[in-house]
Parts: C-alpha cells; structure tokens; sequence
C-alpha cells in the first residue's frame, strides 16, 4: 500500500498532507527516511516526527458555520486556522476549503479517507452558496452567470442561479475554482459583499448559528457516503 493512502487511512492527516510530511523529511519507514509514492508492507514501522503514528480516533464528522476571517486549515502555524478554533479533543481537519472572507458550511472530520474520496469528486458534486453584491441583481446578470463566465483563462462550467432579495441571489456550482463568485461577479461589474455557503451536496447548514458546528446526523453522512461511491456508516 503507498504511504499516503496508509497514513490517511489511519485518520492522522490526508493523502496531500502526508504528501508534504514526506517532501519535508518527517516520515521514516523501519528507520529510513521515506521517499515519495513508498509502499509499506505488513509488519513495517512507520513514524512520524519519529513518534508511532497515534492509533484511529471513532471517526468525526463535522459540520460548521464557519465565520469570516477563520482560515480553513489545521496548520497550527497559521493565524486563525480552523483546527484552532474548533478546538475539538481530537485532531481533524477540513475537508476542502471557504475562503477566508466568506462565512457557512465547512466540514470538518479526522476520516483521511473521505477527504480523499470528496477531493477526488468535488468536480462535478453540488455546493451552493447565497451571495450579496454592491448594486441590484438584473435577469441578464443571472444569466451570464448560468451560461459560464471567463475568469483565470478559462470559462467556468453551467451553473444554477437565483433572485433571493433585490441584491441577493443564490447560486449553485460543481466546480471549486479559486474565488470563483467573486471573480465571476467581478468580470460582469458587480462586487461582492457577503459570500455564504448554504450546502455541500446534501449536506445543509440550515438553522446552524455562525461560528456553531455540530455532528452530522447518521442519515446525512449515510447520503454523503453513499453519493460518494463508498461504505455506508453504520454508527
């Protein structure tokens, strides 16, 4: 099995994770350095930072509505990481990421395997957002906004759109492009105000509180797994 997928199934950190961990020299296996893309066998030691990987925590699944200014990552050197405040007795991470200026859902687990699993599939699973601009929403906004939008050298894919309020609408994605909304609304002369995400596939943040999280229910992450192509929970 490679070191990455070893690691991340243990719930320590994910595939990604592991990957810098090994670019950085802290991951040895039976007393040598490891390289990447190792393969570890049956009966092999494997450290980090020279200390036994710490045994699989009951998994976590997470969902929080994440405020504005919180940073979605559990590198403890980063001023307002998640991880931090969160601070939840065990160690998790989030599971992609929310810009730094926009607040609502994030999830948040200690489970390597269904970080990889939702990282391999975020293109093309639904998440969607509500979003206040600086000046009326129009129909033709909305609808250059549905028929794709050129930013960072590519157009974005077909989306849904919404009138919510008279500057408010919502809009629903299958790509996860770096500060998509905003550049898109930029490119048609709008600025945006407040950026909140509502859901992440049939996850919804409903009546949760900002700065709130809470566990998803057995039903939720029964419908993520499955959606996702894996093991159903039986917990």
């Amino acid at each position: 099995m490679r070191i990455n997928k070893y690691i991340s199934e243990t719930g320590y950190c994910s595939r990604r994770e592991t990957d810098r961990l090994i670019a950085a020299g802290r991951i040895t296996v039976n007393g040598e350095t490891c390289a990447a893309g190792a393969e570890v066998d049956v009966g092999d030691i494997v450290k980090i930072d020279g200390q036994d990987i710490p045994r699989k925590e009951a998994p976590v699944y997470l969902a929080l509505n994440k405020p504005r200014g919180i940073v979605c990552t559990h590198a403890k050197g980063v001023s307002g990481n998640i991880a931090d405040y969160v601070n939840y007795p065990v160690r998790i991470f989030p599971i992609g990421r929310l810009d730094k200026d926009s607040d609502g859902l994030i999830l948040l687990t200690n489970d390597g395997s269904i970080v990889n699993r939702m990282m391999r599939a975020e293109h093309g699973h639904e998440k969607e957002y509500a979003v206040t601009v600086d000046k009326p929403v129009t129909e033709e906004f909305l609808t250059r906004m549905s028929a794709g939008v050129e930013i960072m050298n590519t157009v974005t894919l077909p989306c849904r759109t919404y009138l919510i309020a008279e500057r408010v609408f919502g809009i629903v994605l299958t790509q996860g492009l770096n500060r998509q909304i905003r550049r898109m609304c930029k490119e048609l002369g709008y600025r945006v105000l407040e950026l909140r995400r509502e859901r992440i596939m049939n996850i919804r943040l409903g009546s949760l509180e900002i700065g709130q999280w809470r566990d998803l229910e057995t039903e939720e992450l029964q419908g993520l797994l499955e959606t996702l192509g894996g093991e159903t929970f039986s917990g």
